[in-house]
């Protein structure tokens, strides 16, 4: 009898042990297709190198992301392969649940971000877009354009020497990384572009090359016009004529550009840029160019134009003799006046 009471007793345990572990396993489950408290698309969790699983839960909790963030613990133990989290820069999503959210912190992928380098822009342009850009460490606060130069590798200026483009980056990325890819990636161009040049250019150096695409980057945004243009700066530069172009004048300007080319500005012999005064070209780039100005400078048109002036519709008119091209200056004029 009393053998028959304990074997009773024994499996009456094993019974309410096995119910409370079905039970507890399917509260687990259950937890862990819970949605959490997601709003928008852009939400990001941060997970700092060295997070441990207690810590992460107290990070979960004091972020209102999820009910019940107690029971992690407890469903690590029901599945392991989820406590092998990984420090980064997570992107949640609305509807995400428990299980998708610690998958995510296993496999590793961090958010990507993206930053803008817009062509025509100047370095201090990029600098400035790069010192406002979220999740990147900011390590040139306070530095020159000649110190982040020298950062770079580059011998001389910064300006010029950085490809326009969107750059992907994972949080936490170090600014100066950024700029030695657009960096390398305008060297690479820029050789290339140099090694495939038309043969009749006067151009010295890949560097000059550079510095006539830039002025071109700035003249026109316009595809089918940087051939032309870029054929009457070559057309001056053989014909030993001044480049006479506006953007030069605005650059060596800088600050004390009020939007508009004064007489005097025109005759500035203290402005290094100053292309109405100074013969060839200017010291340095003036803009940061596109491949599509690179190759333009590199190929310009086979034509005899030695000017070119607005039209007053977004493009320009072209002209071999200064008498068209006055022609051309009256007729924008008259356009710009009847607006």
């Amino acid at each position: 009898m009393i053998k028959k009471l304990f074997v009773y007793t024994f499996l009456a345990l094993v019974l309410i042990g096995g119910g409370s572990l079905g039970i507890g396993y399917y509260f687990l489950k259950q937890f862990s297709q819970q949605h959490m408290n997601i709003t928008t698309d852009n939400q990001m969790f941060v997970l700092k190198k060295g997070t441990s699983l207690h810590q992460l839960v107290e990070q979960v909790k004091s972020s209102n992301l999820m009910q019940q963030a107690y029971l992690l613990p407890y469903l690590y133990k029901l599945d392991p392969s989820l406590s092998s989290i990984k420090a980064g820069t997570y992107q949640l999503h609305p509807h995400m649940t428990v299980e998708e959210f610690l998958k995510l912190l296993v496999s590793g992928k961090e958010s990507s971000f993206y930053v803008q380098f817009v062509e025509g822009k100047r370095a201090k342009d990029w600098l400035n877009v790069l010192s406002n850009t979220p999740y990147i460490q900011q390590t040139l606060t306070g530095k020159s354009h000649d110190e982040i130069a020298k950062l770079l590798g580059i011998d001389g200026p910064l300006e010029g020497w950085l490809s326009p483009d969107t750059y992907q980056y994972t949080a936490d990325s170090l600014d100066i990384n950024i700029l030695k890819r657009a960096y390398l990636t305008m060297k690479t161009n820029l050789q290339k572009v140099w090694d495939n040049r038309d043969s009749d250019l006067p151009y010295k150096s890949p560097y000059e090359l550079l510095i006539i695409a830039s002025i071109i980057e700035k003249e026109t945004g316009i595809s089918s016009e940087r051939a032309n243009v870029a054929s009457v700066f070559v057309n001056r530069l053989k014909a030993n004529m001044k480049l006479q172009t506006d953007p030069t004048i605005i650059y060596g300007l800088g600050e004390n550009y009020t939007g508009t080319i004064r007489r005097i500005d025109l005759t500035d012999t203290n402005n290094p840029y100053n292309t109405y005064v100074i013969e060839g070209l200017p010291p340095t780039p003036i803009a940061m160019p596109s491949l599509a100005s690179l190759e333009a400078a590199a190929h310009p048109a086979k034509t005899k134009y030695l000017f070119f002036v607005a039209n007053g519709t977004g493009g320009h008119t072209f002209s071999s003799t200064y008498s068209n091209h006055q022609q051309a200056v009256n007729e924008y004029r008259r356009l710009m006046n009847n607006n």
